[in-house]
């Protein structure tokens, strides 16, 4: 045998020999990655994922999947699909899966955003829907928020109502960055009341974390408007951010429109078994959802202390007055060992904190209480 095939060969028998043992240890290899606290490897609190990591049951679920990860996952993406329509209540081809919440969101707007279509957003809002369509040319309608820094959805009918073509509204629910609501019943009697030159993507990624009694999922409306369209996602509460893996609900009509836009095995099997295993694991959604409340709480606590307004939030993050640039707060953070989330313009001067646990809030407390020492906030 030739020598550079021989070891070639050799290293992979040896790796195919530790599979086992790594495996068994999987524990430490789905173990949330915690920052050292350098500018190199910061503690990370600018990305709005659950800190908690991947619950017991999906920790397990993946490990075991790694067994058909040499297999293409349609038959069993097919599977979670009908599970996940079920838990939902709605029909399976009312769903569609994607790579991410945001695959969802592209397809949407390749589906619809040509032939002189205008999108109106919020702003700001999640920048996604606004990036995906610069290769189309497809003109963003943004509308600044309104006073309580919810979507200005009088204004955003304006716009629509102006628009000689389709007009694609996309409302994220609660919003982002500001984790503000906006009237849930206003969206719902728009959607009912608007033509069907006008298309509603309503993002519902934080679904799961608001506690508001008012708040109203636009789901159920899925099975009667062809305009709208749902979207929500596994990397929030289910803390599977990093394994992709979002869905979108509409009437069947509208899924098969979104899907000719599909990307081919567009999930994988560790994100496919570990999604499945999470709707069963009910102690970690709460234990994530008690997480996040204490850690909410800690920084309340310290704005409050320092004079610096919050804005109400119902998701893992919170957007908090600085009273100066925010891109130098974010730089001084950094060097603090601590990511703080990006820039959102016109907000300047807010950051947006993403919620870790509450004591790695406990140590991004005490760095903003150094700042004010030092004279920076």
């Amino acid at each position: 045998m030739e020598r550079r095939l021989f070891l070639r060969t050799g290293a992979l028998a040896g790796a195919t020999a530790a599979l086992p043992h790594r495996l068994a240890g999987a524990d430490a290899l789905f173990a949330p990655v915690r920052g050292a606290g350098t500018r190199q490897d910061p503690l990370r609190l600018d990305a709005n994922e659950n800190p908690l990591g991947l619950g017991p049951m999906a920790r397990a679920a993946a490990t075991e999947a790694f067994a058909v990860a040499n297999r293409y996952p349609d038959d069993e993406a097919a599977a979670f699909q009908e599970r996940l329509a079920e838990s939902l209540g709605v029909a399976s081809n009312q769903l569609f899966l994607g790579n991410g919440s945001t695959e969802i969101l592209q397809m949407a707007v390749q589906a619809l955003g040509g032939d002189g279509a205008r999108i109106i957003t919020a702003h700001p809002t999640f920048e996604d829907v606004a990036t995906y369509r610069l290769p189309l040319g497809t003109e963003l309608i943004p509308v600044p928020l309104d006073s309580r820094f919810a979507h200005d959805l009088g204004r955003m009918r304006e716009e629509a109502a102006r628009s000689r073509s389709l007009s694609i509204v996309y409302v994220c629910n609660p919003n982002n960055p500001t984790g503000t609501l906006t009237d849930s019943r206003e969206v719902q009697s728009w959607i009912q009341e608007a033509d069907e030159d006008v298309f509603f993507i309503v993002d519902e990624a934080y679904f799961e974390l608001v506690d508001d009694p008012t708040y109203q999922s636009c789901l159920p409306l899925t099975r009667e408007y062809r305009n709208l369209l749902v979207v929500r996602t596994f990397s929030k509460i289910y803390g599977l951010a990093g394994m992709r893996m979002g869905y979108g609900i509409a009437h069947p009509d509208t899924v098969r429109r979104m899907t000719a836009y599909m990307a081919k095995s567009n999930t994988n099997q560790l994100a496919v078994a570990a999604a499945s295993a999470s709707l069963d694991d009910w102690a970690h959604v709460q234990r994530s959802v008690d997480s996040n409340r204490a850690a909410k709480a800690v920084v309340l606590e310290t704005l409050d202390e320092l004079g610096l307004e919050a804005l109400p939030s119902h998701t893992n993050f919170l957007m908090h007055h600085i009273g100066v640039d925010v891109h130098g707060y974010i730089d001084r953070f950094a060097e603090a060992g601590i990511a703080v989330g990006r820039p959102f313009p016109p907000m300047l001067q807010y950051n947006r904190l993403s919620l870790g646990t509450p004591e790695e809030m406990g140590r991004w407390a005490d760095t903003i209480r150094d700042f004010r020492r030092r004279g920076w906030i």
